[in-house]
């Protein structure tokens, strides 16, 4: 039987429409691949507006404990890729992480 996670670590980050799919691409080998060796699951998310894109990532963990293995003694702290500077609108100064309390469907989680 699966893991079930415990804590959801969210970041959220804003690029110009232009660069979206560019960044996407970015975000995914460098931002994503790294969580999926190490999270018990990970999630992308794309919003596209007018003139911007955000987006978020979601990683499920199985305890803070095992979140920072990988992210640090700092969970909240931003561990940002190289070129996020070159990418985004902003860059973000924190993470939420978040307490699981309830989950229904079909994850696998149990």
């Amino acid at each position: 039987m699966a893991q079930k996670p415990t804590i959801a670590r969210i970041w959220r980050g804003r690029t110009t429409l232009a660069r979206a799919d560019e960044y996407a691409e970015y975000l995914y080998e460098h931002g994503i691949r790294p969580l999926e060796e190490k999270a018990l699951g990970v999630q992308q998310f794309r919003e596209d507006r007018d003139t911007e894109t955000e987006f978020i990532t979601v990683s499920y963990w199985e305890s803070v404990e095992a979140m920072t293995r990988f992210a640090g003694n700092d969970p909240r702290r931003i561990h940002h890729l190289e070129r996020d500077a070159e990418f985004l609108i902003e860059l973000p100064k924190t993470v939420q992480v978040l307490e699981i309390t309830a989950s229904h469907g079909r994850t696998g989680w149990g």
